[in-house]
């Protein structure tokens, strides 16, 4: 295919975290879609105003008026697949893949991306559902790869597995690991990337949270201090010498991860490995209002950084709602890894010409798990995704 003016639709697009990154790649995104009313406006506000705030099931029958557009990508929203969540396929949020594959069948893009937690691609109980998405996009004309990748290897400083379908009009077959691999980048720590922010409540970094961090009454403890439990709420305290832990949705309040800033902006000494040193010798918990001031929650700004929005990105809505709209993103650095990646597929074209049914039989050893007993390629083709 010919790689000039690349278009896009945006689906499930959240704050933008994808599409600043499919933009970083040379997309021209001509349409948007976002449900929640402050994501919506944080995306208006920094990308324009082809965001459509809507239900995406009221978008899909004016789709077809952008039939051909090179690439339709985005997140449906993943707590039906979380293992965080009830991993429920009857969750109506799980059905929003079915839609995210409706909307590829409208307008028959040159390339797809959908990404989604790591649970879909890896739990055997989501297998069927695997098989039924590949051989969806096969039937459309799509050869297709999914593969978990980690933020972390990208230059993102968090440590983010997440798992990309994506589909490639008329290529040969493919893995995206494969042309992932030059646009890797070494990994950054959590103090490298947030250290020039300064302390809390300073120029750079003026948006503080203000729940308290307090001491559990009963820690439970890891080997790590900076796993097991030794604050009440979800929020967990973050390693400065490795990239952080994935930055949830659920963040604002008692949920936003902790740092000691003392550790983070001043002499470099830890109050948590030395309060973790102290458990594992044996001493009793401290009182629980005997937290140092120097321990607190993640702020907005960091939270912006380590999820790597670029400078000047501005957020709409309550600090809460913006907390989550960061934990909701796909990681910017990500995004444009595998927007690059997705071209470069495209850009080769179809090399060779694939044997049909032996890539079904591939693909449906792969996915399926552990069982052996795989069926005809009739049987393959009772998928309720394949198209009409």
């Amino acid at each position: 295919m010919t790689l000039g003016t690349m278009t896009a639709i945006s689906l499930f697009s959240g704050a933008g975290g994808m599409d600043v990154g499919f933009r970083n790649a040379g997309f021209d995104i001509v349409l948007a879609n976002e449900k929640d009313k402050h994501a919506a406006a944080t995306y208006r506000r920094n990308f324009g105003d082809h965001i459509s705030h809507d239900d995406i099931y009221n978008e899909l029958d004016s789709l077809d008026r952008f039939a051909g557009v090179s690439c339709v990508f985005g997140g449906p929203p993943c707590q039906g697949f979380s293992v965080a969540g009830k991993m429920d396929l009857k969750d109506e949020r799980s059905q929003l893949v079915n839609v995210f594959m409706e909307a590829v069948k409208i307008t028959r893009p040159s390339m797809f991306v959908m990404e989604n937690v790591k649970g879909l691609a890896v739990l055997k109980k989501f297998s069927d559902f695997r098989r039924d998405l590949f051989l969806a996009a096969r039937e459309l004309g799509y050869e297709t790869d999914l593969e978990v990748v980690n933020a972390a290897d990208f230059g993102v400083p968090q440590a983010r597995e997440r798992m990309f379908f994506v589909g490639v009009r008329g290529a040969a077959p493919f893995r995206l690991a494969d042309f992932l691999t030059e646009l890797r980048r070494p990994r950054v720590s959590t103090r490298e990337a947030i250290a020039h922010l300064g302390p809390q409540g300073t120029a750079m970094n003026p948006q503080t949270c203000n729940a308290r961090v307090t001491l559990a009454a009963n820690p439970v403890l890891r080997k790590s201090p900076y796993a097991g439990m030794l604050f009440n709420g979800l929020g967990r305290p973050l390693n400065p010498d490795s990239p952080c832990t994935t930055l949830p949705a659920s963040m604002g309040g008692n949920k936003t991860p902790i740092i000691d800033e003392q550790q983070f902006y001043g002499s470099g000494e830890s109050w948590i490995e030395w309060y973790h040193a102290r458990l594992r010798d044996g001493e009793q918990p401290l009182d629980w209002e005997s937290t140092p001031e120097s321990i607190r929650r993640l702020t907005i700004s960091e939270a912006h950084v380590l999820h790597t929005f670029p400078e000047g990105f501005e957020f709409e809505g309550p600090k809460t709602s913006v907390y989550r709209q960061i934990g909701n993103a796909v990681p910017c650095g990500l995004a444009e890894a595998i927007a690059k990646a997705t071209l470069e597929v495209a850009s080769r074209g179809d090399e060779t010409a694939p044997n049909k049914e032996q890539m079904d039989m591939e693909l449906w050893r792969q996915h399926k798990g552990e069982d052996e007993n795989v069926p005809s390629t009739d049987r393959l083709k009772t998928s309720p995704l394949l198209p009409s």
